[in-house]
């Protein structure tokens, strides 16, 4: 395949399964936005600068050094030529990443580095503005949603399996929050993009969803 797959949906809907799985079935790199802005909340918190402080952020983003690369079939980065690896994704992170990702500079910042990327080869991209904002000319443009409850209880079992101490009823009141923030944000909310196939995963398996965007993809050439 050449050129882009932009899959969006919010958090725990399936995306990051399906986007790996389709990215390995088309021979492309697989791209989790979402880890970007957690590279930059997470050299934020290791600055201690104020994640609300946009101001603040901006400066220590212009400071930055990230540096992206391909490695087996996925895109990393670097951040002051340090990988920050699983640092991306401990609760700190996860509640301070949303008030930076709303920044409109963060955001201009990070669809460049997003865009570039096509240098290295076809992608398969997950995120939440993918198909709208990043790369909104792709014809492979797909939406992934599922219930409430079920992307609390998805959310849960990745959780439970790193020992998180959240229970479900948290987990679901944190992603509820974190729906509110990314759909009403200013610039680029969530929201489904024009011509997008929109997949509701929430009585299907992984290997279905998956099917059914290969299935789109062949269909669209």
């Amino acid at each position: 395949m050449n050129g882009i797959v932009a899959i969006d949906g919010p958090a725990a809907s399936g995306k990051s399964t399906v986007a790996r799985r389709v990215a390995l079935a088309l021979d492309a790199l697989y791209v989790d936005s979402g880890a970007v802005y957690r590279g930059i909340t997470w050299a934020a918190l290791e600055r201690g600068v104020d994640v609300y402080d946009s101001e603040a952020v901006m400066r220590m983003l212009g400071l930055l050094s990230m540096r992206f690369s391909a490695c087996d079939g996925a895109v990393g980065f670097t951040v002051d030529g340090a990988a920050p690896g699983n640092a991306i994704r401990t609760h700190a992170v996860n509640h301070a990443v949303s008030p930076i990702a709303a920044m409109p500079g963060v955001r201009i910042q990070v669809v460049t580095w997003l865009r570039e990327m096509v240098a290295l080869g076809p992608l398969v991209m997950e995120g939440r503005d993918i198909g709208t904002a990043v790369f909104p000319d792709t014809p492979h443009k797909f939406y992934l949603d599922a219930l409430p409850e079920e992307r609390a209880r998805r959310r849960h079992r990745e959780m439970a399996e790193s020992q998180s101490p959240l229970d479900e009823a948290a987990v679901g009141a944190s992603l509820k929050r974190r729906d509110l923030i990314d759909s009403s944000r200013k610039m680029d909310p969530l929201q489904v993009a024009p011509n997008a196939h929109r997949i509701d995963s929430t009585s299907m398996c992984a290997d279905d969803v998956v099917a059914a965007v290969l299935a789109a993809i062949e269909g669209e050439g």
